[in-house]
């Protein structure tokens, strides 16, 4: 959360947090809290459609989970306590949330593998199936081996002759 974010909640100036912070510095360390740089506060100013004349003059801060929990040790009034708990219940939320949608993300993927394998299969079978209809597999064009009797004229087999195709 920006530095300006929190001074908002917690019903202080920027400058009265900051200065908080400063004091304690020690129980700041970089993942706890840590300054944007001038590109990342380009881009927030221009999602944020601040004016170009106002504003601030310094580089915001950011603070994470832990660097919210130790402002409530620094600026030790009831508010900052009450508001620091309900921003790390709202972490707490959102991490639970991202891990929901990890695990669902993780479910989706296997299922598309699962199908695509069985797309896979079922191709191979239809593959398999058109060779079998449209006589294009690998005995095409040989000659069958073997004795086949020729049918007479009522449909009854011929024992004495050999077929046209074996003569």
């Amino acid at each position: 959360m920006l530095d300006s974010d929190l001074a908002l909640l917690y019903g202080v100036t920027t400058k009265v947090l900051l200065q908080a912070v400063r004091r304690n510095a020690t129980r700041f360390p970089d993942d706890f809290m840590f300054r944007l740089t001038r590109a990342e506060a380009s881009n927030l100013r221009s999602q944020t459609v601040t004016s170009s004349w106002g504003g601030r003059r310094n580089l915001p801060c950011a603070f994470s989970e832990h660097g919210v929990a130790m402002l409530a040790t620094v600026l030790r009034s009831d508010r900052a306590v009450r508001v620091s708990i309900e921003i790390i219940r709202a972490f707490v939320r959102l991490r639970r949330l991202l891990s929901a949608d990890a695990v669902l993300s993780r479910r989706v993927a296997a299922l598309e593998r699962e199908s695509a394998m069985h797309g896979q299969r079922i191709s191979l079978v239809f593959d398999a199936l058109r060779g079998l209809g449209s006589r294009t597999g690998p005995d095409v064009g040989r000659k069958r081996i073997g004795f086949r009797p020729a049918r007479g004229a009522q449909g009854r087999r011929h024992r004495h002759r050999p077929s046209r195709s074996h003569q």
